[in-house]
């Protein structure tokens, strides 16, 4: 009982991933305050979302480097207050949200009060993973697939609600309204599990497992405290004499700095990297505007969100869950990034499919099969990578550091999303 309600709690904390399951939100909520017209509503959904983009991925970043167990006025803080403390101003945000739907403004104070609340709702979101996600490095293993795999959950939830919305032709205001009103449930559900987890014997046996930090020590940078062991730079870690002690949380961060870290760890990082800003640079950018070639009226209607996103994130969430079963190529590192990088021709085929209202690009792939076949290869790379460096990061370091190496791993998911975003804008330049 205590493993299924642990396997809940890192369900549902990672259901809040609200850029998956909000986004569609955001973008119905847009259409009420933006101009009527077609033209001039596809371009301030365009320029409103760009900038929601940009506020969710830089402070994402930005905590999530904060997060790291090296930087020391964060870990000044507990896991549980900096858990807590985010799930409690995410679910406030989200309430307060939900409430603005109903509360008529003019579009300016609408769009200042949204990039308030997109900035905001994403720091605490970058606090929470970050923290989570150290802390699973305690953990067996299935529990880091399980933290992602409920992102992948996140997104089909996400695309099944933006189907039902499409089928039940309800205004707007009412989809928005339940779009805001389900992640504000999913919240509260992850404040009650997490807050019974320290009940649970199997949480506290893991928990308590986890070593103290070691406050008597300093790096200091002479040669003959160096030693090269390996592919690994050893820091020898030596006390200072003669000198006060200062903050065991500030020295316990200087003594994370000193950690050494095999090459497969940064191998790991850059793949994470790389199979983001693939990923990221074509989807939903350039997916969206893909439309089919079918005469059907309704087929086109549903293609985009079954065939974009539905597909997309179904084969996401199965990728994911596939490192619970095989783990290549575990033993030989050195070739994922090559294999992670040749999802990179995945780019030029999705920019010759039938684009639309481009008359003069060449359409190798007119059919819709073509695309279906993409999106499956795409999005099912995307997700098995993601999770498969994400659960082998914790592996390549003592067990002592496990929690170093995830955290870490997250700042490079987040630098990953960054760079994907920035790559997006300029392949929507050449369309």
């Amino acid at each position: 009982q205590a493993q299924r309600l642990d396997k809940l709690t890192v369900k549902t904390n990672t259901l809040i991933d609200w850029r998956r399951a909000c986004l569609p939100g955001f973008n119905l909520f847009l259409g009420c305050f933006c101009p009527s017209s077609a033209n001039n509503l596809s371009c301030c959904k365009m320029v409103c979302m760009s900038f929601i983009l940009q506020g969710a991925l830089l402070p994402a970043l930005t905590f999530r480097l904060f997060t790291c167990p090296f930087f020391p006025p964060f870990q000044s803080i507990s896991d549980k207050v900096r858990i807590l403390g985010s799930l409690a101003g995410i679910l406030l945000l989200f309430v307060l949200t939900t409430i603005l739907v109903k509360v008529k403004m003019s579009p300016q104070s609408f769009f200042s009060i949204t990039m308030a609340s997109v900035w905001f709702i994403n720091s605490f979101c970058a606090v929470l993973q970050g923290s989570l996600f150290g802390l699973l490095g305690s953990f067996p293993q299935r529990y880091s697939t399980l933290f992602l795999s409920g992102q992948g959950m996140a997104g089909t939830f996400a695309a099944i609600a933006m189907l039902l919305s499409l089928a039940s032709g309800l205004d707007r205001l009412s989809s928005a309204l339940i779009y805001f009103v389900t992640p504000c449930v999913g919240t509260f559900v992850s404040i009650a599990c997490y807050l019974l987890l320290p009940h649970q014997t199997f949480t506290r046996y893991y928990l308590e497992k986890r070593p103290p930090g070691d406050s008597g020590c300093e790096l200091e940078t002479k040669a003959g405290l160096l030693s090269l062991v390996g592919s690994r730079i050893v820091f020898r870690l030596m006390p200072v004499e003669g000198r006060p002690q200062s903050n065991p949380d500030i020295e316990r961060g200087l003594c994370h700095i000193a950690s050494a870290f095999p090459l497969q760890i940064w191998l790991l990082a850059l793949s994470i990297v790389m199979d983001f800003s693939i990923t990221l640079s074509v989807f939903p950018a350039i997916t969206t505007r893909i439309v089919s070639s079918s005469q059907d009226q309704s087929w086109q209607k549903y293609f985009t969100p079954v065939c974009c996103f539905l597909l997309f994130n179904v084969m996401d969430w199965l990728g994911r869950s596939s490192t619970s079963y095989f783990l290549w190529p575990q033993k030989h590192l050195r070739l994922l990034p090559v294999a992670v990088g040749l999802r990179v021709f995945l780019i030029p085929l999705f920019l010759f499919c039938n684009i639309q209202n481009q008359t003069e690009w060449l359409v190798l792939f007119r059919h819709d099969a073509w695309f279906v076949v993409l999106m499956v290869v795409f999005s099912l790379s995307n997700g098995y990578f993601v999770s498969l460096t994400m659960c082998l990061a914790p592996k390549q370091v003592q067990p002592e550091e496990s929690e170093l190496a995830g955290a870490i791993m997250t700042f490079f998911l987040a630098l990953g999303l960054s760079c994907g975003a920035a790559l997006s804008f300029l392949l929507k330049l050449l369309l």
